[in-house]
């Protein structure tokens, strides 16, 4: 059979961003002109905030003292769990070199960037997590400096487990500024902080827009639209705990879109009516959230077997995918486009969004064809490098010289002659085109 949607989205998580453009455009002008005045107007207009932008050490340690014990070893569970797993992949990346031809070594070495700058998104949640994610990770890079950036609110600033969270995990300066102008303060170097080399966090739109924006001026993790998940479920998974996993990340936003690939109907239509009464037993704004993306982006597709669902969750390439199937080993070798895996039911995604160690900021909208999540390989420059002895350089002059004046480009080939004949200038060497 064909596959056929027992759901279909009737939106999609693309919308006309023209006038998102426009303003975050004009915002990062009027800040890049007018500096830190500039950017403080903008905070007071938007986060409602007159607080101390730059937090001291003494601000730093009061928010500290307002966290929870418990709580407090909760967010240092995660923080190991996400430091030992950003090592490991550091781990991964290694400075080389090898000889090209005899007397001809090339090699790389890898950098860190000396200042990233993690936004950590403050406003319908606080994301703790994200600045677990973003600031362990740019300290095992061994950035220079780290500054964390969340929005603060009104006669409060940020939230003190986020405060909490960025200090332990090693940020240099916090600074409560949010939006538009918090990435622009820290793009530019305002309030005395180094200008970022990177940046990275999930945030809204007008977040993601500036990023769009400044990338290029500044690097980028990448540029994320709404949080999306994709289960693959056969006839031996679980229709409750599909059915919860997947409200569970539409939560998220209005427009987060989940799926449900299977090639089991009775499981879809069991999930598809679990899924209303989980969402309608959740606090009101996470059942407003969780409602409106089940009903208008969720998605429930029934495929032919299990090569049609891995050809189906390859087309979508979720940020987040969860197999709950047998043979999980054989899902494993055959799906390719994901941000993150969750391989049967004793794992889920909210495991990974929070205390796993893997990084929870992922390729969203499909971005997942082409590139994968955080890490710590973001924080880090692969560089290369050559040197040479003289009669190591002469066959690759040589080849130099006459590539270059085949290609029109005569500069190029005196550089290399002018070696050979400081070298060698008892030999004559044929460095013509022809």
């Amino acid at each position: 059979m064909a596959r056929s949607y027992l759901k279909k989205a009737i939106l999609t998580a693309v919308s006309d961003a023209s006038d998102v453009h426009d303003t975050v455009s004009s915002i990062l002008a009027d800040i890049e002109a007018g500096g830190d005045a500039k950017a403080l107007e903008y905070a007071a207009k938007f986060d409602g905030y007159d607080g101390n932008v730059v937090m001291s050490q003494a601000e730093i340690e009061a928010a500290c003292a307002l966290v929870p014990e418990k709580l407090k070893a909760d967010i240092h569970f995660a923080h190991r769990n996400v430091r030992h797993f950003a090592q490991t992949q550091k781990a991964t990346m290694q400075n080389v070199q090898t000889e090209i031809s005899p007397g001809f070594i090339a090699g790389q070495k890898v950098i860190p960037v000396d200042a990233a700058g993690c936004y950590v998104p403050g406003g319908r949640y606080s994301h703790i997590s994200s600045a677990i994610m973003t600031v362990t990770t740019a300290k095992v890079a061994d950035c220079k400096h780290i500054t964390a950036c969340s929005p603060p609110r009104a006669g409060v600033g940020i939230a003190p487990a986020v405060v909490y969270a960025a200090h332990i995990c090693g940020a240099d300066e916090i600074l409560a500024m949010g939006g538009v102008q918090g990435i622009a303060a820290m793009t530019f170097g305002l309030f005395d902080l180094p200008k970022a080399n990177i940046l990275v966090g999930p945030g809204n739109q007008f977040v993601a827009e500036a990023k769009r924006i400044l990338f290029g001026r500044v690097g980028i993790d990448m540029i994320a639209g709404p949080t999306d998940s994709l289960i693959i479920a056969d006839k031996t998974a679980d229709p409750f705990i599909v059915a919860t996993d997947l409200v569970s990340q539409a939560e998220h936003g209005y427009n987060s879109p989940v799926w449900l690939l299977t090639d089991d109907a009775a499981l879809a239509e069991k999930v598809m009516t679990l899924v209303p009464q989980l969402i309608n037993d959740l606090p009101p704004l996470n059942r407003d959230n969780a409602l409106a993306a089940w009903r208008d982006y969720a998605e429930v597709v029934l495929c032919d077997d299990r090569e049609d669902l891995v050809a189906c969750s390859d087309e979508y390439a979720p940020e987040h995918l969860t197999v709950q199937a047998d043979d999980l080993d054989w899902w494993l070798s055959r799906l390719s486009c994901y941000g993150s895996l969750f391989l049967g039911e004793e794992t889920t995604v909210s495991y990974g969004d929070k205390a796993t160690g893997t990084n929870h900021v992922l390729p969203t909208s499909g971005a997942a064809r082409y590139t994968g999540g955080l890490s710590v390989h973001k924080f880090m420059k692969i560089v290369t490098w050559q040197r040479a002895t003289r009669e190591g350089s002469k066959e690759v002059a040589e080849a130099t010289a006459r590539i270059s004046r085949l290609e029109g480009m005569e500069g190029h080939a005196r550089s290399a002659d002018v070696r050979l004949a400081k070298y060698f200038p008892s030999e004559r060497f044929d460095l013509s085109a022809d």
